[in-house]
């Protein structure tokens, strides 16, 4: 049973952790920007003008405008030489060269392999099962790490393996915190991010929350600016 005031790890668990993270910065809302042999962008939204981290890889989720955003992504530095994979709906929006994918769907670009994932909501209107959105199981630098997207725990999470899950938080779109938790104990990752707070009505309170409820390693992470 997941309850609150679970202990966290000691130090040589949190240096495990740490080495699971290395290289991942959270950049505010579900973006997220992984630096190691290929710099791999995901959801850019609210990208500040002026970043000096050229893209080798875009991830787009799904289309909505905090996932999608066709003037974030022109100011991701080196998007003329990047490869973009997304959803059937994100490429049409994009109205660049896109890689389209589909859940169940893998495909690979500069050595990083790219696995989408379904993601829907089971119990409110805004990420239908049928639209066939994603989340994205990606394997690099010796790690697989799982960034799910919107969506609320699903039965497919119990079927996903990995070092490290970015898992939304914030409620009222997504899974709420206590939901979240659940969905880590069915994932079971060597290190888990809460993301989708900070904006959107969602504040560091769900965050932390998830962190108390959640039966694995939590980090949450500051956001680069």
């Amino acid at each position: 049973m997941i309850g609150e005031g679970e202990g966290r790890p000691g130090g040589t668990e949190a240096a495990g952790e740490a080495a699971l993270l290395r290289g991942v910065r959270w950049l505010g809302h579900a973006s997220f920007l992984i630096e190691g042999e290929r710099r791999i962008w995901i959801d850019p939204y609210r990208i500040a003008s002026g970043r000096r981290e050229r893209a080798d890889l875009i991830l787009i989720t799904h289309p909505h405008p905090d996932h999608c955003s066709p003037s974030d992504l022109e100011r991701v530095p080196g998007i003329a030489g990047a490869t973009i994979v997304t959803v059937r709906d994100g490429a049409r929006k994009i109205g660049r060269a896109c890689r389209v994918i589909e859940p169940g769907d893998r495909t690979s670009a500069g050595g990083v392999t790219i696995t989408a994932v379904p993601a829907y909501n089971v119990d409110k209107p805004y990420h239908p099962r049928g639209a066939g959105w994603a989340g994205f199981l990606i394997e690099t630098g010796g790690r697989a790490i799982y960034h799910a997207g919107d969506t609320d725990r699903i039965p497919e999470m119990r079927t996903i393996r990995c070092d490290v899950a970015l898992l939304p938080v914030g409620g009222t779109y997504v899974m709420t915190a206590g939901e979240a938790a659940w969905a880590a104990e069915d994932i079971r990752p060597g290190v888990a991010v809460p993301m989708h707070w900070g904006t959107l009505g969602a504040g560091r309170e769900e965050a932390e929350r998830f962190a108390r409820l959640a039966p694995v390693p939590v980090r949450v992470l500051e956001k680069t600016p």
